[in-house]
């Protein structure tokens, strides 16, 4: 019966060769390549998850009274889009599980991005021929962070309202488009019309997700077409020259076993692990505020910035050319962004080395690379700790604007204090392991003149 099924496909479809290919493609054998698989299956995860909720949302602004069974908010007034959050969580079967695995899996998707872009920055992993994979990358990283943003926005909580009001006055500080952006996106000024809710929803559930469903697509493309780079240690690997294990029957056995494997940890941890709990929240409105608010961990970095940048405006006469906003909520993004993206040319131009690259570097063998990703990662590391200064004040009784003066001083000495460390220690490690190398040269050579004279004067000693 396989055999019949095969056969029929295969004069139907010609897709034996290429299946044959695929079974035989060589994956490197190295747990750090499966970072990038577990964002995938995390991806997953989040579709189906939200193919669920989006049965039960009701994405409107329109006010209701709650009548749930959640009784510290029966009879209060709420958007449509709210109620059905808490029926979600409370009435709906499975909407609570399913809430909570959602929102873990978008969590767990943006950390294991942001892991497998760390492993191939300092592999060096990037390089000609893998510049437009590296792209794909930063794009989806940046798409998801929106997306995520969208996510638990629309939920118009308190804490999502707050959200939205730093989201609309960092829009509103763009210079020049910035009010007609802000005005046409929103609807109106601040809480927008009644048709931004219906936006931020289709961005969300239909814009978005295609998005990067397409660069993740594209990038996985990029991936099997340049095959995966290899370490060093690899027995055997060269540039020119594969190790690994074929796909099958290594690889897509231990793949589906980390599907499954990451899929439940995400289901664990939705039924046992309480995340933004909307119902301690309340409803949004304007005039209300929570203390120490705090977004997704993914977005801490932009809240730190806009915190620490301090309280000046660029203004041309009486017009606010560019309002304080734009400083931390859009161009230290921009910078970011701009930076990781261009890397990779950037080392080519100045570092002189126009090669293709299927061997991956270790660290210590390139220190200016290794020492500025550290520095750049601990600058951006800081400001996002500098997010989380109010909880600090909540919590440790910390005062308030002494740590945005530290962290104001920190952003700068740190990082360039974690270059020269990062770049020396590489260097030593590379010259300790050279003169290893030659005291073990020596060595061998020694022992090697040493058995040659033993063998001179054994042959010396042989009767004639």
């Amino acid at each position: 019966m396989i055999r019949q099924t095969v056969h029929f496909l295969d004069s139907r479809t010609g897709a034996v060769p290429f299946m044959r290919k695929s079974l035989r493609y060589i994956f490197p054998d190295h747990w750090s390549f499966l970072l990038g698989e577990i964002a995938l299956y995390a991806f997953i995860v989040l579709v189906g998850t939200g193919v669920y909720l989006t049965l039960f949302f009701e994405p409107s602004f329109a006010e209701t009274t709650y009548t749930g069974s959640y009784k510290p908010m029966q009879g209060l007034t709420m958007s449509e889009a709210y109620r059905s959050a808490l029926d979600l969580s409370f009435d709906v079967t499975s909407g609570l599980l399913m809430r909570q695995a959602h929102h873990w899996a978008s969590n767990i998707f943006v950390a294991a991005i942001v892991l497998h872009l760390l492993r191939v920055f300092f592999t060096g992993g990037f390089r000609k021929p893998r510049e437009l994979t590296w792209a794909l990358g930063l794009m989806m990283l940046f798409a998801s962070l929106l997306e995520g943003y969208l996510g638990y926005s629309m939920i118009d909580d308190l804490l999502s309202g707050i959200g939205l009001a730093i989201g609309y006055g960092v829009v509103l500080s763009v210079p020049v488009v910035g009010a007609d952006l802000a005005l046409g996106l929103w609807g109106g000024p601040f809480p927008g019309d009644a048709a931004w809710e219906s936006r931020m929803y289709v961005a969300h559930v239909f814009l978005l997700p295609i998005l990067i469903g397409i660069l993740m697509a594209a990038h996985l493309a990029l991936v099997a077409s340049r095959h995966h780079a290899q370490f060093k240690s690899a027995k055997r690997a060269t540039e020119r020259k594969l190790v690994g294990m074929p796909a099958y029957p290594a690889q897509v056995p231990r793949s589906i076993g980390l599907l499954f494997a990451t899929a439940a940890l995400i289901f664990l941890l939705g039924g046992l692990v309480q995340i933004n709990p909307i119902w301690q929240w309340g409803p949004f409105e304007v005039a209300q505020g929570t203390n120490g608010a705090q977004p997704d961990w993914y977005l801490g970095w932009l809240i730190g910035s806009l915190r620490l940048v301090p309280g000046f405006d660029v203004t041309i006469a009486d017009y606010n050319l560019i309002p304080n906003p734009f400083w931390g909520g859009a161009l230290f993004p921009i910078i970011v962004m701009a930076v990781l993206g261009a890397w990779p040319w950037l080392e080519r131009r100045f570092g002189g080395d126009s090669h293709s690259h299927n061997i991956l570097d270790r660290p210590r063998d390139v220190p200016v690379r290794t020492a500025f990703g550290v520095a750049f990662f601990t600058w951006v590391a800081l400001i996002f700790i500098a997010g989380s200064a109010d909880r600090a004040t909540v919590f440790f009784g910390l005062d308030y604007e002494a740590q945005v003066i530290f962290f104001r001083v920190a952003v700068i000495v740190i990082p360039l204090v974690a270059f020269f460390t990062t770049r020396r220690i590489c260097r030593e490690l590379k010259r300790s392991e050279e003169i290893g190398f030659d005291q073990e040269r020596a060595e061998e050579e020694a022992e090697e003149e040493e058995e040659a004279q033993e063998a001179e004067r054994e042959k010396e000693a042989a009767p004639a």
